[in-house]
């Protein structure tokens, strides 16, 4: 695990219409390998937080550095680019073409890029999510957890310097829950992949190394190796003085 930030974000401010301020100076980075979750109340800015970390919403002022590269030095072609190559994404719905094998999602993204699909890096990263005996089987064949696997072997199949992950269990039921956060540790410990997780759940949230606390767009501190109970007492904390 290294302390070296694969993502920061310094006094980034963003405000929406009508007055909105979605974050006010945020301050905080993520080390490379490791697994940070990021939580708050209802509004509280948690999901602009990893819109603007991965450069899928400008910001208003601050910066926001991501694999060495800062964001707003980049034209629209080259942010383009770094999100292709170098930041995987997960969402609650799997987002998976239903018509396509489990192989040809994972290998969508190749494609996408004007790339000719690597078949080793397709296998490769289905059984590092433990689903290569499912390359052949298309989406409807497949349970949700397992969807959510080929999603997030998706993600990783051009390597990405950070993954993240805005609420990946929450379509999901509590057992498949936790095989799916069982995975993303696993990615973390055995592959040093770093991963951001947008959550409201403090069981997901206990998978990771820190939880970073979100309100009225401020951050409002953090807590290193979480248990779900002190998540919850945390964010009962937080929600009552908000």
């Amino acid at each position: 695990m290294s302390s070296t930030p694969v993502v920061e974000l310094i006094s980034v401010t963003k405000h929406y219409a009508h007055g909105v301020t979605a974050l006010d100076d945020v301050s905080v980075g993520f080390g490379a390998g490791t697994f940070t979750a990021v939580m708050g109340p209802s509004g509280s800015g948690k999901s602009t937080l990893l819109q603007c970390a991965a450069g899928l919403d400008r910001i208003g002022s601050g910066r926001v550095v991501v694999d060495g590269q800062d964001l707003a030095t980049l034209s629209d072609r080259k942010l383009t680019r770094l999100r292709r190559d170098r930041i995987g994404f997960v969402f609650q719905s799997f987002n998976l073409l239903p018509s396509l094998t489990a192989a040809q999602n994972v290998a969508l993204p190749m494609r996408l890029a004007g790339r000719r699909p690597d078949s080793r890096q397709v296998r490769q990263g289905l059984a590092a999510v433990g689903l290569a005996e499912r390359a052949s089987h298309r989406p409807s064949e497949l349970s949700g957890g397992q969807q959510q696997r080929v999603a997030i072997a998706r993600a990783l199949v051009s390597r990405p310097a950070v993954l993240f992950a805005d609420e990946p269990t929450g379509a999901l039921d509590a057992n498949t829950s936790r095989e799916v956060l069982r995975l993303m540790r696993h990615l973390v410990d055995t592959q040093a992949q770093t991963i951001i997780m947008v959550t409201h759940d403090p069981v997901a949230a206990s998978y990771a190394d820190r939880v970073v606390f979100l309100a009225d767009g401020r951050i409002y501190g953090q807590l290193h190796d979480p248990s779900a109970e002190l998540v919850i007492t945390r964010m009962v904390q937080l929600e009552s003085s908000c």
